[in-house]
């Protein structure tokens, strides 16, 4: 399926490790977009833990570069594990920079979509509604569904860290049409009044 509009999609995994579910999640993601749709992936490595001291000196060139990203895409999509029943630091600590300053974040007003892998049972399932209740105070339009929660993702993904389920990759394909049509029906002029 094509989008009506082209869609340039930030994303991002909330992990830092290399063999990452979540970041071969985000690969496939960019293997599947619809024509249209194009998604680059940002790095977290190296973005410091949010510290208002550090940002009251101005923010790191990390952080810099995440907000700028943020900013030049019409989406945010986010691929975040599940630890201890929760949203990942590193994940939080992302969506904390980019709601950085209040009245003018990244963040603010932009659509986001998110996605999550793990080997347990609930595929993210909590850090994904832990992490939908931060972007109400950032006042972002978090997609409601549909959602991808792969579960068990040890066996959906190959040694190279493909994604090789094929159930999962039409889902993964479906969710990102949707998330295409959820930007283009955000870009309204009469969609939303904030």
């Amino acid at each position: 399926m094509s989008t009506p509009h082209p869609t340039r999609v930030l994303a991002f995994a909330g992990s830092l490790r290399e063999g990452s579910y979540n970041r071969a999640l985000l690969r496939a993601a960019q293997e599947l977009a619809p024509d249209g749709m194009t998604i680059d992936v940002f790095d977290l490595l190296g973005v410091p833990l949010y510290n208002a001291d550090v940002e009251a000196e101005g923010d790191p060139e990390r952080v810099a570069a995440l907000k700028d990203a943020i900013r030049a895409a019409d989406c945010v999509l986010i691929a975040t594990p599940e630890y201890n029943h929760g949203v990942p630091a590193v994940t939080k600590n992302a969506v904390d920079w980019a709601s950085r300053p209040p009245r003018s974040a990244p963040l603010g007003a932009k659509p986001v979509g998110i996605i999550g892998a793990s080997p347990g049972m609930t595929g993210s399932a909590r850090g994904q509604s832990q992490l939908r209740q931060a972007f109400e105070f950032t006042n972002s339009f978090c997609m409601p569904q549909p959602e991808i929660l792969v579960a068990r993702a040890h066996e959906k993904f190959d040694d190279d860290g493909r994604l090789v389920d094929e159930t999962t990759r039409t889902y993964l394909g479906r969710y990102l049409d949707a998330l295409a049509a959820w930007v283009d029906r955000l870009r309204q002029p009469d969609a939303v009044d904030v």
